[in-house]
């Protein structure tokens, strides 16, 4: 048997916003946008090299309930890891471009890491393994 998560949804107050953030801060490319009724459409993202991988479901909040869920998915704690093959690089360009980050890098027995925020305040790990890390 495989399996693998396909896609993690992120609820956001407005799809354009949310793509125009992820593939200018983050450089995310933008994998699908295709329009499902008239509010609702399905929008993909992915960090770069990561398009064969787990995307990110940018998901509009459809109720009051949802709204409230914007930017605290997860009460609070680290929401999203994202690798990468070289930290130095990608929180010097994320800084210049204005990314918040809330704890400066540190060195982890597992790697380097800083925590950043997106643009609704969900928390993720920028994150860069040490090799013999699984």
């Amino acid at each position: 048997m495989i399996q693998r998560i396909g896609y993690i949804a992120l609820v956001v107050r407005d799809y354009d916003e949310a793509i125009a953030w992820f593939t200018t801060k983050l450089q995310f490319t933008l994998v699908e946008d295709t329009k499902l009724s008239e509010t609702k459409r399905w929008v993909l993202v992915a960090p770069p090299g990561g398009e064969n991988q787990c995307l990110l479901l940018l998901a509009k909040a459809a109720s009051p309930e949802q709204e409230t869920r914007i930017g605290n998915q997860t009460g609070g704690r680290v929401f999203l890891f994202l690798h990468t093959d070289d930290f130095a690089r990608d929180y010097e360009v994320f800084t210049q471009r204005g990314v918040k980050f809330i704890h400066s890098p540190t060195e982890e027995s597992y790697g380097t890491v800083a925590v950043f925020e997106d643009l609704y305040g969900n928390k993720w790990d920028l994150l860069q393994l040490k090799a013999k890390h699984p």
